[in-house]
């Protein structure tokens, strides 16, 4: 995903990256020395890189602070040098993880904490007072639940024609082990939780690389693989993985991802989404929050 986007536009990522105060969150806001302004952590995107790798990296670059992504945010649209540029914001805290700390460069020379009236009233571009108030207006912490659809692994017409009788024994092909790969740093920008899978290896071995680089283990769920449980089945573990009220990614089928989001959506009064297909290695992220669905967002790997 390039910079400069249809028509020359800019594409940039950042957060509202916050941690708790004595009266509510406080949220960081950085002084840019060649604008002499204040404003959100952000940054234009890396040719190739994806918009929650570019979110995550700006934050740390321009803070000093490693952060994970709440929920999604409000974007903005404006002209910068007479391009038109789009930023993509996202709720974000600090990773659990010992952090470098700010020091000051060329672009940010000052990073100051400010309870959300004088982040609002310091801010010095309407388009991210915009950004704070809608933070401001939902819940700051919030829980990802994050619904995967395995990776490319190949025909099941071809794997049988191959004597291969066992489909649940399909493995990732050359593309899905790659996607598998490109996967985990998409997921490692979110709360570590638990991961669960289907019993297929292709599912397993979707999230394995993501298990592993995070340190958890893959708990394989029989309810979660085609052809082994019902539909209601499905539904019973998903309230289960809601009622944990614990961070989860689940791997699983085309066939039965849209019940797992359809089961969430139910149970946190959200609106289904009209579309909930996922392409390969693909992924929804559910946030909660006050026992709502606080933001939807669906993401695919960078084509190519």
């Amino acid at each position: 995903m390039p910079a400069d986007g249809g028509e020359g536009r800019i594409h940039a990522a950042g957060a509202v990256l916050w941690r708790p105060g004595a009266d509510g969150p406080q949220v960081a806001l950085v002084h840019r020395r060649r604008y002499d302004d204040w404003s959100l952590p952000k940054g234009k995107l890396q040719p190739g890189e994806h918009v929650l790798l570019t979110a995550v990296r700006e934050v740390a670059e321009e803070t000093g602070i490693r952060v994970v992504l709440g929920r999604r945010l409000p974007s903005t649209h404006y002209e910068r040098d007479g391009r038109p540029k789009m930023v993509d914001y996202w709720a974000a805290k600090a990773a659990d993880e010992p952090q470098p700390g700010f020091t000051p460069n060329g672009e940010v020379d000052q990073v100051d904490w400010l309870d959300l009236p004088a982040a609002r009233r310091r801010l010095s571009y309407a388009h991210d007072t915009g950004v704070l108030d809608e933070f401001g207006a939902g819940p700051a912490d919030t829980t990802p639940l994050i619904l995967v659809r395995h990776a490319s692994a190949g025909s099941k017409g071809d794997w049988r024609a191959a004597g291969h009788h066992d489909d649940l024994a399909r493995p990732l092909d050359t593309d899905g082990t790659r996607q598998a790969e490109m996967l985990a740093h998409l997921l490692l920008c979110y709360p570590k939780g638990t991961v669960l899978s289907s019993a297929a290896e292709r599912c397993v071995a979707s999230v394995r690389p993501y298990a592993d680089a995070a340190g958890l283990a893959v708990h394989i769920d029989q309810v979660l693989t085609v052809g082994l449980a019902s539909s209601d089945d499905v539904r019973r573990r998903t309230d289960e993985v809601l009622g944990s009220g614990l961070p989860a990614v689940i791997c699983g089928h085309r066939e039965n991802l849209p019940v797992l989001l359809e089961e969430t959506c139910a149970v946190l009064g959200g609106k289904r989404p009209e579309d909930p297909s996922l392409p390969f290695a693909g992924f929804w992220v559910l946030h909660i929050g006050w026992d709502t669905l606080a933001s939807a967002e669906r993401h695919q790997l960078v084509p190519g």
